[in-house]
């Protein structure tokens, strides 16, 4: 079995001989890491890929940065209390002759599963407009403004999405807003269900109907969506909050449905615990995790720099045991 296809078993939900990971540094940790490794050499390849991937992780899922759009040169209207009158301003990012060529050779030389990654692509995105907490006030000062908005942005996505998705190197496309945070959604449900799920859900059907799996990331307590986002269609969900999300029970009540990828604690274990306590708290998570398959093993997080080398080594060690 692939890599590839040992994580689309996993997103199947069948038990597989071993789990799949992908295990992410930030940034600093990246540098920490390649100080540690004791190398100069840039971290970033081509497709946005870094070698840790290679010569640390070898994780069985590529994440690859895809050409995609920005906002550009708003006008300070759009940073201001009111509505903003003056028209957004857009930008495109990355080459798609480039991006197609440097896929099509890293397909033909690997057996990872490629994940496209968007991230910010909904209600992120006009948080990165207005600022966010200009846009929540838009929520219940100008809705109709609101609406606008996230309207045009998944618009602009799927034109995007639809150029993307003609790649059939790619496996999955990974979309996420921050919906929540630790103490619950930043809005009310029915708020979510009216404004935000109809644009994901043209997003999830869209990338469906090219037969890619639909990744979605939010930070948070968003218990109360996860039987939304099953009803909608979702394959993987990331990342499980441990501090704030009582994950044996909603592995036992969807995970049969969806599947999980993360949910190792970035904010108590990985920093503050020994090596021997990371080892044992990571087996313990995914021996409950990978029962009747739909797990990724990963951290809540990205290994934040934080956390000490011994600890990152014994994660991944737990990480390719079977």
């Amino acid at each position: 079995m692939t890599r590839r296809e040992l994580v689309q078993a996993a997103i199947r939900h069948e038990e597989t001989a071993r789990v799949p990971y992908n295990l992410r540094p930030d940034g600093q940790m990246q540098e920490k890491l390649r100080a540690h490794l004791g190398r100069n050499a840039p971290l970033d390849l081509p497709l946005g890929r870094l070698d840790l991937n290679d010569l640390f992780f070898d994780n069985d899922v590529e994440m690859i940065r895809i050409p995609w759009w920005t906002w550009w040169n708003l006008e300070r209207d759009w940073r201001g209390a009111e509505a903003p009158t003056s028209p957004p301003r857009i930008k495109g990012t990355g080459n798609y002759d480039t991006f197609y060529q440097d896929l099509a050779a890293f397909r033909e030389g690997n057996d990872r599963y490629i994940l496209a990654m968007v991230y910010g692509s909904h209600f992120e995105k006009a948080n990165f407009a207005r600022g966010i907490e200009n846009f929540l006030a838009d929520l219940a000062g100008d809705y109709a403004f609101a609406k606008r908005l996230l309207t045009s942005i998944v618009d602009r996505n799927l034109a995007m999405l639809e150029t993307i998705l003609a790649c059939d190197a790619i496996d999955g496309v990974l979309l996420g807003s921050d919906w929540g945070s630790q103490q619950g959604l930043l809005f009310s449900p029915a708020l979510w269900d009216d404004l935000i799920r109809p644009g994901e859900q043209r997003e999830y059907d869209l990338i469906h109907a090219h037969g890619k799996d639909v990744w979605v990331h939010s930070c948070g307590k968003i218990d109360v969506l996860i039987p939304r986002l099953v009803e909608m269609g979702v394959d993987v969900l990331n990342p499980l909050q441990p501090e704030c999300m009582d994950v044996p029970s909603i592995k036992a009540t969807y995970g049969d449905r969806l599947a999980f990828w993360g949910g190792i604690s970035t904010q108590q274990v990985l920093p503050f615990g020994t090596a021997d306590e990371v080892r044992a708290e990571a087996r313990r998570f995914k021996a409950m995790m990978r029962r009747g398959g739909g797990y990724i093993f990963a951290p809540a997080q990205d290994i934040q720099v934080d956390v000490p080398i011994e600890n990152v080594l014994a994660l991944l060690e737990v990480a390719r045991e079977p």
